[in-house]
């Protein structure tokens, strides 16, 4: 979706020119000469970024500048003001402007700025987006196993260390984001939770995304882009599949870790950020270690605090529990009534190993839900010979039901070797013999673009 841009200037001959470049560069742009017609234009549509001109035929861009502000107050505002007047430039930033340019404005300028805005706003929105996901299907359900209780009870102690690095180990499906989600939930009044899958990103985007980049560190790189250590500061930075980063970038990652400093990429300017790093992995990465795979001087920094996440299998406990809290978010998405189980369907969920563990767990609730329609969920998948995944080889594919075309088997055999290689969609891609773009698009996704 493109960016809405309200340009409000009174010079026709600049905003012409200037609505015609922005255009290009993909804003949806609207032009406004006056207060009167920029109050009309807000009314209409409330837009992403206005470029706001102080000097106006009807009134002072600047005097608007708090009725904009409250009126919409996630919309973000370039201020322009004359050559040199810094009192008005402070002012307009004091007011709720973002930025401020001063005149005669360099159209170059301006569309770099705009496109600095934009690209913030998406990101602000991606993470917004997460937030909302994370939030409505992540939630810390309460358990009952010993186990789980002493890893909750140490990270509550942890979380009294507001920057020093964790590491959470465990298989495949503990819910080892959720416990980050939880860690960071414990300190109230800090940055923003980020997470970033180590193994869903090529090697060659890594550190872009992780640290940034400038202007014109690679091609296509048209504007300065803040990384994910940036967006975390004073808040926690969760690093799923930690063992998937690339040497060169675990030895920039260390450096973070030691001093709180790093460098976009590009950039000669030393930045900082307090944000926490907590990392997660289901590789033994003593092993990697040995492999030469991992820094060992990493792993000794990322285990500050190390954390052993238990399986499921080993806190039954929790079970019934958290199968129930799932179900009810399960019916909330779904928009169906919350349903029970049968006693029988609670005597397989205690019974059933769940090698998949929470996100096995997940699943098998989420087809019941929508396979089994009687009063009570039976969880027919799980009894004993009756197609339960415990009896099935784990490497197995298969696809049943009536002849189906090829293009849709690949598609499902791709998802199935992901799904075998625990999301880390490079390797899988690896594991099948195609480029990360050509695999993305057997999963009809796009690949990713800066």
């Amino acid at each position: 979706m493109s960016t809405s841009l309200l340009l409000v200037d009174d010079d026709r001959t600049f905003s012409s020119l200037a609505a015609s470049m922005l255009s290009q560069e993909g804003f949806r742009v609207r032009v406004a000469r006056s207060l009167h017609e920029t109050r009309v234009a807000l009314a209409a549509e409330a837009p992403d970024l206005v470029v706001l001109d102080r000097r106006l035929p009807d009134g002072d861009g600047l005097v608007f500048l708090p009725e904009l502000r409250a009126q919409l107050p996630t919309t973000v505002v370039l201020m322009v003001t004359a050559h040199g007047d810094i009192e008005s430039a402070v002012e307009a930033i004091r007011a709720g402007a973002r930025d401020y340019l001063s005149k005669p404005v360099e159209i170059d300028d301006l569309v770099m700025r705009a496109r600095r805005a934009a690209s913030d706003l998406q990101l602000q929105e991606r993470l917004r987006q997460a937030e909302s996901v994370l939030e409505g299907r992540h939630r810390m359900a309460e358990s009952r196993s010993p186990a789980m209780q002493r890893t909750l009870q140490m990270l509550e102690r942890i979380a009294t260390t507001p920057r020093s690095p964790v590491l959470l180990l465990g298989e495949t499906g503990t819910g080892k984001a959720v416990l980050a989600r939880h860690l960071h939930a414990l300190r109230q009044k800090q940055g923003a939770f980020v997470q970033i899958n180590c193994a869903a990103l090529p090697d060659t985007m890594m550190e872009s995304e992780l640290f940034g980049h400038e202007r014109g560190a690679f091609t296509d790189a048209k504007t300065a882009r803040r990384g994910l250590v940036e967006l975390a500061s004073d808040g926690l930075l969760f690093l799923d599949e930690v063992g998937e980063l690339p040497l060169a970038l675990q030895a920039k990652l260390l450096t973070f870790l030691d001093k709180g400093a790093f460098r976009r990429l590009g950039g000669m300017t030393e930045l900082t950020s307090t944000a926490r790093i907590v990392a997660a992995t289901n590789k033994d990465l003593e092993a990697e270690v040995t492999a030469g795979r991992f820094r060992e001087d990493l792993l000794f920094r990322l285990s500050v605090f190390r954390v052993d996440v238990p399986p499921l299998r080993e806190r039954r406990e929790d079970v019934l529990p958290l199968a129930r809290t799932l179900v009810q978010e399960l019916c909330s998405e779904l928009g169906r009534r919350p349903v029970p189980f049968s006693p029988a369907a609670e005597e397989r969920l205690v019974s059933y190993p769940f090698p998949g563990n929470v996100r096995e767990l997940r699943n098998v609730l989420e087809r019941a839900l929508v396979l089994e329609l009687g009063p009570a969920l039976e969880l027919q998948s799980l009894a004993k010979g009756g197609g339960a995944p415990a009896a099935v080889d784990p490497n197995a594919f298969s696809v049943s039901g009536p002849p189906r075309p090829l293009d849709e088997v690949e598609r499902l055999y791709v998802r199935h070797v992901l799904e075998q290689l625990g999301g880390r969609r490079m390797e899988a891609a690896r594991a099948l013999g195609l480029s990360y773009p050509t695999f993305l698009r057997r999963l009809e996704e796009n690949p990713p673009s800066e």
